[in-house]
Formats: C-alpha cells, structure tokens, sequence
C-alpha cells in the first residue's frame, strides 16, 4: 500500500525570505528539511522511510565511487541546498559540481548553501513523493543550467532521463544508465529496486 503525505508548503511570497534569512531559518530548525521555490513557497520536506534512505545512500555511494577515481567533481548528498539562479533554493538526493565550478566560488558561498546549479542532480521518488512534483523539479533543475538529470522511480519500475535541449526519456527497470558526457565513464546499473 502507498501512501502519499504531501509536504507541507507555506506561502512566505509577500514575506521574500532574504537568502541570508532562509540560511538562519534552516540552521534553527535543523531537525526539519526546506526547500523554497522560485515563487516563494515554503517546503518542509517530509522524511523518507527506511528502504528510500537505504536506496539513497546506495546512489549516492556509486556516485562517490566513481568520483574518487575520477577526481573530477564533488558530490553532494540530499542535505544540500542549492541556491539555483531562478532564486529556488532545492535539495536533489544526489547531486554533482564539477570541480572547476566549485573551486570558483568564494570560500562563504561553498560553506553556507552554494548559488549553483550542479552538473548532475538525481532524485529517487520515496512512497512519500508525488511523481508531477518531482518531474516539476527535473525540469526546473534544467531550466537552471544542470545538464544531466535521473529521476528513478521504483513504484513505476522506471527511470527518466532529463538532458539539457532533449526531451525526456523514459526507461523501464532494470536497466544502466551511462554518465554520458557530464558524468565521462559512470556507469550506474539499476536492477535491485
């Protein structure tokens, strides 16, 4: 049985959260997870289960992996935020800068939440998520400068695949999914959800 719990979202549109304000608002309530959208909507993310933190630490650790070998970026985990240029300050489960970019921005800006879209973002849809709020992300992350995106779906058995000027492509699990030229020789083989 699925249940779907929608996060709460409280409009703060008239309020304009400062993005110094947003940065205090989260270190005081650093029990709960945020995300602020473009048009001022605040999002207070619901915590995932078991399975979906299980699958989570999965990706991100394939990730990793194939970063320490190629030594080419930095990832970063789904407690990250990023400040996106649309002013939408979200948290992908996974994501990936490379390293020229990061080391480009200023010492304050790396340790607070960094104003950049990554290269790479994934999200895994929990039992928690609603798909068209997810796939509103995807798009948003690519209407944001990010160049390759998943989005793995295991209550559908499916992956979406978003890439920069290209339609989305669907696939059914299991399947592998190649970094293409954002991610040079990631391989992420998907056949255990």
């Amino acid at each position: 049985m699925t249940i779907l719990r929608e996060p709460l979202t409280i409009d703060l549109s008239t309020a304009q959260l400062s993005d110094e304000q947003f940065y205090r608002l989260c270190r005081q309530n650093e029990a709960l997870r945020f995300e602020m959208t473009a048009e001022g909507q605040l999002v207070v993310m619901t915590p995932v289960g078991g399975e979906s933190g299980r699958r989570e630490s999965r990706l991100i650790a394939r990730v990793d992996r194939w970063n320490e070998i190629s030594d080419l970026g930095e990832v970063f985990s789904s407690s990250t935020i990023f400040r996106l240029p649309n002013g939408s300050k979200r948290s992908p489960d996974v994501a990936w800068v490379r390293r020229d970019r990061w080391i480009a921005l200023l010492p304050e800006e790396r340790e607070k939440f960094p104003p950049i879209a990554p290269d790479f973002a994934l999200e895994l849809r929990s039992n928690t998520d609603d798909l068209k709020t997810l796939q509103s992300k995807m798009t948003e992350y690519l209407a944001n400068g990010v160049h390759l995106g998943w989005l793995i779906n295991p209550q559908d058995q499916q992956v979406e695949i978003y890439r920069s000027g290209q339609p989305v492509q669907p696939i059914d699990l299991p399947t592998q999914l190649s970094g293409e030229a954002v991610l040079p020789g990631f391989v992420l083989d998907i056949d255990r959800f």
